[in-house]
C-alpha cells in the first residue's frame, strides 16, 4: 500500500513539474518486461548511447508487467539515476504484453513511439534505420529479425503464424511478432486503434485497415543471453483464436452479413442437396428408409445451421446500425481548411 501511494505521489509530482510535462519529446521507448534484471541496465545504456549520437530529446518507459525478481529494483534505480528520462510503471502482476503497451502508450510523449522487448535480442543501434523509413513518408515500420536466432520451437510455429497471416489479411510482413517497432504518433492516438487481449501482435494489421502506411525492415537479432522466453505453445494457440478475430474485427465488422449471409446460403443450399440425394437414392437405387440413413441428419443440420447464419447476420446488422457512430467510418490524415 505505501509503495502503491509513493507512486502515485512520484506520478503526481512527475505531471505538476512544468519543465517534465512541457518539454518538448522527440522519441519515447517503451519496454515491457518481466523478470529481466540482468538485462534491464544494459538495455538502457545502449539505448542512452545511439540516442545520444543522434542529438534527440527521448524517454525510456519500462513497464514492469509483474516481474517476481530485482526487475523493479534496478528499474527504481535507473529512474533516481536518470530523472526526466527514466519513467518506470509497475503492474500488480502480470498481465500480459498488450497491456503493457497500452500503459505505455498513454504516458508517451514522443513525436516517434519505439516499442522493444526487455530481453536485449532487439538492437538500439537500428533506431536510425526506423527514422529513415519514417521519413520516407511510412506511419508505422516494424522489425524483421533476420536472420533470427531463436530455437526451431520458437522460429517453426512463427513461420506458420506468419504466412496465415499474410494470406488471411492481406499484410504482408515476414515477422508480426516482432516486438521492435516504430510508430508516429498518430497512430498510437488513433480513437480505434483498440487493444486488448493479445492484439499487440497485430497492431500492424489494425493500422493497415485505418489507413496508416505500413513497413518492414530487416533488423539484427541477438540471442538471448538472459533469463527464459515466455513464448510457448499456449500463445501459439491463443495467437490462431486471435487472427480469426482481428481478421473479422478489420474485414466484416462494418459488413457483417456479408460473411453470414454466404456462409448461412452455402450451409443451406448444400443441407438442401444433401436431403435431396438421400431421397432420390432411397427411391430409386437402394430403397433403404430414409430415417435409417445418417447423411439425413446432416443435411438437416447444416439447413438449420444455414437460417441460423443469416438470422445472425441480420442481428449483427441491426447492432452495427444502432451502435454507428460517423467518425469510425474514414481516417482522416491531413485536411486543409
Amino acid at each position: 500500500m505505501q509503495q502503491s501511494e509513493m507512486a502515485i505521489k512520484e506520478h503526481a509530482s512527475e505531471l505538476a513539474t512544468p519543465e517534465l510535462s512541457s518539454r518538448h519529446i522527440d522519441i519515447t521507448i517503451v519496454v515491457p518486461l518481466m523478470n529481466e534484471q540482468e538485462s534491464v541496465r544494459i538495455l538502457f545504456e545502449r539505448i542512452q548511447a545511439q540516442i545520444n549520437q543522434l542529438g534527440k530529446s527521448y524517454e525510456i518507459i519500462f513497464v514492469d508487467d509483474g516481474s517476481t525478481d530485482k526487475t523493479f529494483e534496478v528499474l527504481k534505480a535507473l529512474h533516481e539515476e536518470n530523472p526526466g528520462v527514466v519513467r518506470v510503471v509497475r503492474f500488480r502482476r502480470n498481465f500480459g504484453k498488450t497491456p503493457g503497451l497500452v500503459a505505455g502508450f498513454e504516458r508517451a510523449r514522443g513525436d516517434v513511439v519505439f516499442t522493444m522487448d526487455g530481453d536485449l535480442q532487439d538492437d538500439p543501434q537500428e533506431i536510425p534505420r526506423y527514422l529513415e523509413k519514417l521519413d520516407e513518408g511510412y506511419d508505422l515500420v516494424t522489425g524483421w529479425k533476420f536472420p533470427r536466432l531463436d530455437p526451431i520451437s520458437k522460429t517453426f510455429p512463427s513461420r506458420i503464424f506468419n504466412g496465415m497471416v499474410s494470406q488471411l489479411t492481406g499484410v504482408h510482413l515476414h515477422d508480426i511478432n516482432c516486438g521492435f517497432k516504430a510508430y508516429r504518433r498518430e497512430v498510437i492516438e488513433d480513437p480505434h486503434l483498440k487493444l486488448y487481449g493479445d492484439f499487440h501482435r497485430f497492431i500492424p494489421v489494425i493500422a493497415q485497415s485505418r489507413g496508416f502506411r505500413v513497413a518492414e525492415i530487416k533488423v539484427t537479432h541477438h540471442p538471448r543471453q538472459f533469463g527464459v522466453s515466455k513464448f510457448g505453445a499456449k500463445r501459439f494457440a491463443q495467437g490462431l483464436i486471435d487472427l480469426m478475430n482481428i481478421l473479422f474485427l478489420t474485414t466484416f465488422l462494418r459488413r457483417p452479413l456479408r460473411l453470414f449471409a454466404p456462409l448461412g446460403f452455402w450451409s443451406f443450399v448444400l443441407g438442401v442437396l444433401i436431403d435431396l440425394f438421400i431421397v432420390l437414392r432411397s427411391y430409386f437405387w437402394i430403397h433403404e428408409p430414409i430415417h435409417q440413413q445418417p447423411m439425413l441428419f446432416v443435411g438437416i443440420l447444416l439447413m438449420i445451421f444455414g437460417v441460423q447464419f443469416f438470422l445472425a447476420g441480420l442481428q449483427s446488422e441491426m447492432i452495427r446500425h444502432y451502435a454507428f457512430q460517423r467518425d469510425e467510418e474514414y481516417s482522416i490524415r491531413q485536411e486543409l481548411v
